[in-house]
């Protein structure tokens, strides 16, 4: 699997996503400074999480301007893969490539704990190393992680199965307390209609080797080597 990982001036995740990719694939990923608009030859595409642009204007906005973007976007269309994690799930909503938006958080506090994430479906490229109504453990670390979207956006990613995460007790119950941050029908992560493009919040590569203290992130990146490998 060839893999690329994007650096935005103000993204601090990227050794940690290099780190979970080459545990998984045993290959280093390639760096993709913001300013080139180059990513041919690459199977995957990784918008790490961070704060771009020091999340001037929305978190996101700014990023989401930059040159490389037009070339996250045709890799898009021509079908291949992206995952965006944290500000990258954020830098996704802005570049339209996943709908919704991220607001402040419901309590309008920064919040740097654990949550825990229910699989919704286990028959994605990212999730095939998953159950369906699994529950795993994932940092977060976040101060606009409210999604939000309409009604019918909303209604669209329920009917079309494109929630891939959402926030969960550790019994997989939906409840509000498990939601800390207010998201929508607690919504932690949502695909794009090819099932190709995922963004979540919350952040599985920092739970991919027991010297982290656990590897419940692990199976979402061995997952994508076995898809994007084959």
């Amino acid at each position: 699997m060839r893999a690329g990982i994007v650096v935005f001036p103000g993204i601090n995740r990227e050794r940690d996503m290099a780190i979970a990719l080459e545990l998984s694939s045993g290959h280093k990923p390639r760096m993709l400074w913001h300013k080139d608009s180059d990513v041919t030859g690459l199977d995957l595409i990784v918008i790490p999480g961070g704060f771009s642009y020091g999340d001037y204007l929305r978190c996101g906005a700014m990023a989401a301007q930059s040159p490389i973007m037009a070339g996250i976007r045709a890799h898009a269309e021509r079908g291949g893969h992206v995952l965006g994690v944290c500000n990258g799930l954020q830098i996704l909503t802005e570049a339209g490539l996943l709908p919704g938006a991220l607001l402040r958080n419901a309590g309008l506090r920064f919040l740097s704990m654990d949550c825990h994430l229910r699989v919704e479906r286990a028959d994605t490229d990212f999730t095939r190393h998953y159950q369906r109504g699994q529950v795993f453990r994932a940092p977060l670390a976040h101060g606009d992680g409210n999604y939000i979207a309409d009604d019918d956006t909303l209604d669209r990613l329920e009917g079309e199965g494109l929630v891939a995460f959402r926030y969960a007790t550790t019994e997989g119950e939906i409840t509000p307390h498990a939601n800390r941050n207010g998201s929508a029908r607690n919504i932690a992560g949502i695909y794009s209609p090819n099932l190709r493009v995922l963004g979540l919040m919350p952040h599985p590569e920092d739970l991919v080797d027991p010297l982290m203290g656990g590897t419940d992130g692990k199976p979402l990146f061995d997952g994508l080597v076995a898809a994007l490998a084959a």
